[in-house]
């Protein structure tokens, strides 16, 4: 098992220092999904959720919470991110809506927690955009597709 990075040799929490480490391209793609009735799921689709326009504000929170991550995750770095892009799609077998960030920096550390983050705030504001017309919506499998650069290099887990 490899040494937590986040841990001193005292057991205290640390930021790691990564100020030795080359810039590099680096690149991570996660994915999510808001599981809900087809009542809700057909409002959504028609615009007829009562606050608005629920994948334009649920996208714009993701972008928005992208660039948040280090003030909403202890330990995070602050990153120059270069990108981000958060789709978001209706899918007729959830029924549900799929949520896929993509954000990209260069620089020294990755961007992982900051594409998660993206997915996990546009989800969140797609429950409280549509909570009004459900409250048993689920929040489910938020998980990173894959990410490429850095040390540890290319992980694909779909």
């Amino acid at each position: 098992m490899s040494k937590l990075t986040h841990i001193d040799e005292h057991g205290q929490a640390k930021m790691v220092d990564v100020g030795h480490k080359p810039d590099t391209e680096r690149t991570a793609i996660a994915r999510g999904e808001v599981h809900m009735k087809r009542e809700t799921f057909d409002l959504i689709r028609a615009g007829q959720i009562k606050k608005g326009d629920v994948l334009t504000v649920a996208q714009i929170a993701g972008i928005t919470a992208s660039k948040r991550t280090s003030d909403l995750i202890p330990l995070c770095h602050p990153l120059p991110i270069s990108k981000i892009d958060v789709d978001i799609a209706l899918d007729e077998s959830l029924p549900g809506i799929v949520i896929t960030a993509t954000v990209k920096v260069t620089g020294k550390t990755g961007v992982e927690m900051e594409a998660l983050t993206a997915v996990s705030v546009a989800a969140l504001t797609v429950y409280d955009m549509a909570k009004a017309a459900e409250k048993t919506m689920r929040i489910q499998n938020i998980r990173l597709i894959e990410k490429h650069g850095g040390q540890s290099g290319d992980v694909v887990n779909e």
